[in-house]
């Protein structure tokens, strides 16, 4: 009778070894859906990946397309009975991948730009005063919006310990979001700051096996968030991220949807007769898990109608660096959702992740904003109380 085999030391085996093989993910999975194929399911990955690792198949570029394909929607792992986790499985698989195949220029140009915000920003206000000019091709995103020239707080004014992440393409893109969510605050008496120093989340750099890059920026991150008690995230792709890089120091990192629906009772909404379409991000679905608070603040908002966007294959197809790398793909998940859209004949559509708000504004006709910019329009302010005026003595007639 042959021996058992040993366990792997290889961190990727003993993910991939938690697989039972049931396949209870494959209707969960978007590329799943799309292709009908083993080798586009997360069972199809793993079973790629882990033999890879073992070396007992040879690496090929068809394989290496199929983990290319993912997503990294993480729905899997919300279905999966044997608590897989698939996410850390795809970094590290994509780790080992990078070791092997180097990855192309316009890549390593992103991450290179992206891990630099002020180089960024500058490249993004010229695309955005060039835009109309450049050739189809060229505009994989909307037209930057143009930002006011005011000055950011730097430190934590008074008691306030509550810091805003502000992540990289969101830089330029936010800059109006973020000011929505601190009138939200301050309507809660609560202060908030933008601490310099911080820098990319280094999702898409622990997404495309650029691991020694996305540490670089976490370390970062810890350090420009010293002093802050709690970090609120505004993109649910981002928030991941920064919770592990904040992991084993005193700051919290919470999403700002979840921050500001605890204390919802709090906020004074205007009524809202319009229809509005909610486009529910795979990372707030999945790993953030606010969904439940937004829809708590969404129905807060008197008169207003809700239209959860649900149609074609679970996720929009931006993922990170995909709506970039293969657009005509990363399309094709996209169109079920805008024909529902359409269909819904709203007036907006709320998305809680940037990438996708960015995929979705490229064909959408329709204003597309954060669920919180939404909210901040309706915000009636509090009035104070008027202080009680002195009582006039009684005069006997």
């Amino acid at each position: 009778m042959p021996a058992a085999p040993l366990p792997s030391a290889d961190p990727l085996v003993v993910l991939a070894d938690r697989c039972v093989q049931c396949g209870l993910c494959l209707p969960a999975c978007p590329t799943y859906g799309l292709d009908r194929l083993e080798a586009e399911s997360p069972r199809g990955r793993i079973a790629l990946a882990r033999a890879w690792a073992l070396d007992t198949i040879e690496a090929t570029r068809p394989g290496d397309a199929h983990l290319d394909h993912c997503l990294g929607c993480r729905s899997c792992e919300a279905v999966c009975p044997a608590g897989v986790e698939y996410g850390a499985l795809l970094v590290a698989a994509r780790e080992q991948q990078r070791a092997r195949r180097t990855p192309e220029w316009r890549t390593r140009a992103i991450e290179h730009l992206v891990a630099r915000p002020r180089l960024l920003s500058l490249v993004l206000h010229f695309y955005g005063l060039a835009y109309r000019w450049l050739p189809a091709s060229w505009r994989p995103l909307p037209p930057a919006p143009h930002r006011p020239s005011t000055s950011r707080p730097a430190s934590l004014p008074g008691d306030s310990q509550v810091a805003i992440f502000v992540g990289c393409v969101a830089d330029t893109y936010e800059a109006s979001l973020r000011t929505a969510l601190a009138r939200c605050l301050s309507e809660l008496h609560i202060s908030v700051s933008e601490p310099p120093g911080q820098t990319c989340c280094g999702t898409l750099h622990a997404h495309g096996g650029n691991a020694r890059q996305a540490e670089q920026l976490a370390a970062r991150n810890r350090g420009a968030f010293t002093g802050a008690d709690t970090v609120l995230t505004l993109a649910s792709g981002c928030h991941d991220a920064v919770a592990q890089a904040l992991d084993g120091t005193r700051t919290r990192t919470i999403d700002a949807i979840d921050y500001l629906a605890e204390r919802a009772p709090s906020l004074h909404l205007r009524r809202c007769e319009e229809r509005i379409a909610l486009h529910l991000p795979c990372t707030q679905r999945n790993v953030v898990r606010s969904t439940p608070a937004l829809r708590r603040l969404l129905a807060q908002v008197p008169g207003l109608t809700v239209i959860e966007l649900d149609a074609g294959y679970g996720c929009c197809g931006a993922a990170g660096m995909q709506m970039l790398d293969d657009p005509e793909r990363a399309n094709r998940f996209r169109e079920p959702l805008l024909q529902q859209l359409i269909q819904s004949k709203a007036t907006r559509l709320l998305s809680a992740n940037i990438g996708c708000r960015l995929h979705f504004a490229q064909a959408s006709a329709v204003p597309v904003q954060h669920p919180i910019e939404f909210l901040a329009e309706l915000l009636q302010p509090t009035v104070p109380d008027p202080e009680p005026s002195p009582s006039t003595p009684h005069r006997p007639a």
